[in-house]
């Protein structure tokens, strides 16, 4: 059993960015997607709704432990005493760090300012008869709260694509360690 190194930070750190990195290009470019062109817009709307704080979490989650668990090299230390060396600021430190604050800004600010966007669009569905993705003419207010979702969107969908960019970056890192 000593063979498996179940002590040893490495494999936690491998499988912890696999678990991120995969988690986030699956999300973000096969299964968002093919759900958004599969599902009713209603149902895309629910599963996303309850997809994302998991995601966002498991997003923020993952930098943290990933600097805790990092194996280091012959020139840094391990941990986070390693990630923090002068000669890892723009290879592990500065990705890590962006992608734990793009996670953590889309889990507390962007994630619950669309839920109240998606709620008052609801809300504005009832009252206007009509649902906010149906072809126009709109109500002042729906537009109103279809540009607030779209722009909500955008960020997170920004915040998003550079935390995968990050991943990247940082695996790119990780891959030069193996050699």
């Amino acid at each position: 059993m000593s063979g498996l190194g179940i002590f040893s930070t490495g494999p936690y750190h491998i499988i912890t960015y696999g678990t991120l990195f995969g988690t986030t290009f699956w999300h973000s470019f096969v299964g968002g997607i093919v759900m958004f062109r599969t599902l009713a817009r209603p149902q895309f709307a629910a599963v996303q709704s309850h997809l994302f704080p998991i995601y966002f979490s498991l997003q923020t989650a993952a930098p943290a432990i990933l600097a805790l668990t990092y194996p280091g090299n012959k020139n840094s230390g391990l941990g986070l005493s390693g990630i923090l060396d002068a000669a890892n600021r723009w290879t592990v430190l500065a990705p890590l760090a962006t992608i734990f604050a793009t996670s953590l800004l889309n889990l507390l600010v962007l994630l619950p300012a669309t839920g109240k966007v998606m709620e008052k669009r609801r809300l504005q569905e009832k009252k206007d008869g009509k649902k906010s993705w149906e072809p126009a003419p709109h109500s002042q207010e729906m537009v109103a709260l279809n540009k607030e979702f779209g722009k909500l969107h955008g960020i997170s969908s920004l915040l998003n694509l550079t935390t995968f960019i990050a991943s990247v970056v940082y695996g790119f890192h990780l891959g030069n360690l193996l050699q």
